[in-house]
């Protein structure tokens, strides 16, 4: 609105000088004689008001450019890995004691960082060849069940009798399970033959 105005005011301006320098001149021969202004002239006065008014002022300029200048890309925020866990649970040594011709008692050593309530090792499963689990009873989610941290325990040993060995099974695998990893620690391997192998001992009736 004020642009508007003060374009208009300038022509109105413009229109009167020209006015008055064409009759300013005097009649008489002895006396200055002022020429009246040239179509020429008024046409460059006139171009001179448009390219004014064609011309952004310093507010519309910054304006456009703050509209048109795309704005500086922000780099994507960091994804989260995630809270921390202690790892999976290792089995470090197995102890197997016969206690009748198909049942067995199995010590488990274990260790694993147990941080609390919310991540600690909760079982360890004897595991034969065929991929069958030894449970004492079938509602057991473990051959052995582990019920609380063992945070100022490490390593630590649990036992459980009574697991039964089909017949012809000779080689048994034990692992752990944490409550957040799951299973994937280290495993122990086990040959109920021998009197003793890598990280586990065996007592038979028959020795």
């Amino acid at each position: 609105m004020k642009r508007a105005f003060s374009i208009s005011l300038i022509l109105i301006c413009t229109a009167a000088v020209l006015g008055l320098a064409a009759c300013s001149g005097k009649g008489s021969a002895g006396g200055d004689y002022t020429a009246p202004a040239t179509p020429k002239a008024v046409a460059a006065s006139h171009a001179e008001v448009i390219a004014y008014a064609a011309a952004p002022t310093a507010v519309e300029y910054e304006s456009t450019k703050s509209a048109t200048t795309p704005a500086a890309e922000q780099p994507p925020e960091s994804i989260s890995s995630g809270a921390e866990t202690s790892g999976d649970a290792d089995v470090l040594y197995v102890a197997a004691r016969q206690q009748s011709a198909d049942t067995w008692q199995f010590s488990v050593t274990i260790e694993h960082a147990d941080l609390g309530w919310d991540d600690y090792a909760d079982g360890w499963d004897v595991v034969f060849p065929d991929g069958t689990v030894a449970k004492p009873d079938d509602n057991s989610s473990f051959t052995r069940l582990l019920l609380h941290p063992h945070i100022d325990e490490q390593p630590f040993t649990r036992s459980q009798s009574g697991i039964k060995v089909p017949a012809g099974v000779n080689t048994i695998v034990v692992r752990a399970h944490d409550l957040v990893d799951g299973f994937g620690g280290r495993e122990v391997q086990v040959n109920l033959t021998v009197a003793k192998g890598v990280d586990f001992e065996v007592n038979r009736l028959d020795s």
